[in-house]
């Protein structure tokens, strides 16, 4: 039980909400487009939940190989950090992690692509696979790029437009640019919960080497960077939403603006390291609450 404890505890199953928005999302756009079905829909969540669970695993492991997870660091004790798990043991269960996610994004594109398209189900492969390296090497390997400054941009890319964009397209076939419009949102969004990770870990980051965008530019660039990405999400599928989709209930959007500006607030009022672990949970909240806003209104429209 105790090696259970340890792996949902390396799992960090409070990140997999961030996961599931950028589907959800996108599985929204598709009603909206009057094409949709559970099954790839319910396809798609499991494979998104299996790659967030493995870029938890790697970046547990990868953390802890190279000493960022120490005593100083701010935040919840890891599973390798604290003992609980050995690095043998987290090995295995990224191996496992990985070749799930792939198995059932295989079983995704086969159901999506019932009646075979060789291209798409080639492309998706091959996004699949750069999803599981991407989810890896973020903090695993000699030149992860989580080091060097480049996982907001990654975080962006995969959890924005290849989530929103990708869950879309498995449902429709369809290309349609004004996905973009919400797929940035969640991209954004997503940019926001690294931010709030980065900034809660600035000093620690510092000492071990680890050059995020915090860690290059300082704290109050990290602020202005967060205001500026939950303000332009907010817009940008308010926009979406606004002149692309005709639902009488799209006023209900305004429900998730509150949680993110309560957020901000508490953001600017921080003046201890450990706090931004609360502001980077509420951030994980809104962008949730958001999701789940965005889905009520997709899924109204028959």
């Amino acid at each position: 039980m105790q090696k259970l404890k340890a792996y949902v505890q390396a799992a960090r199953l409070r990140t997999l909400p961030l996961a599931l928005t950028g589907i959800c999302v996108g599985n929204a756009c598709a009603h909206i487009a009057g094409i949709f079905s559970w099954t790839v829909f319910l396809l798609t969540l499991a494979t998104a939940i299996l790659l967030q669970i493995l870029s938890n695993f790697a970046n547990d492991y990868g953390d802890f190989v190279k000493g960022t997870d120490n005593e100083q660091r701010v935040g919840p004790e890891r599973a390798l950090q604290s003992g609980a798990l050995q690095r043998r043991e987290m090995q295995l269960a990224m191996i496992l992690c990985g070749l799930l996610a792939l198995a059932c994004g295989i079983y995704l594109l086969l159901t999506a692509f019932r009646h075979f398209s060789w291209n798409d189900f080639l492309f998706f492969l091959a996004l699949g696979l750069l999803c599981i390296v991407a989810a890896v090497t973020y903090t695993v390997g000699k030149n992860a790029y989580g080091y060097h400054g480049l996982g907001d941009v990654m975080v962006f890319l995969f959890f924005g437009w290849v989530s929103v964009k990708g869950a879309y397209y498995l449902q429709t076939r369809l290309i349609d640019l004004s996905v973009l419009l919400p797929a940035t949102s969640v991209g954004l969004f997503s940019m926001g919960v690294l931010n709030m990770n980065n900034t809660r870990d600035l000093e620690n980051d510092a000492v071990m080497g680890k050059r995020t965008l915090p860690v290059r530019f300082g704290r109050n660039f990290a602020r202005f960077y967060q205001l500026v990405a939950v303000i332009g999400g907010l817009f940008l599928s308010w926009a979406y939403l606004q002149f692309g989709v005709p639902s009488d209930l799209n006023w209900l959007y305004f429900a998730a603006v509150p949680a993110f500006f309560i957020t901000l607030r508490k953001m600017y009022a921080v003046n201890e390291a450990r706090q931004y672990d609360l502001i980077l949970k509420l951030t994980v909240l809104s962008t949730l609450i958001y999701g789940l806003v965005f889905c009520v209104i997709g899924f109204s429209i028959s």
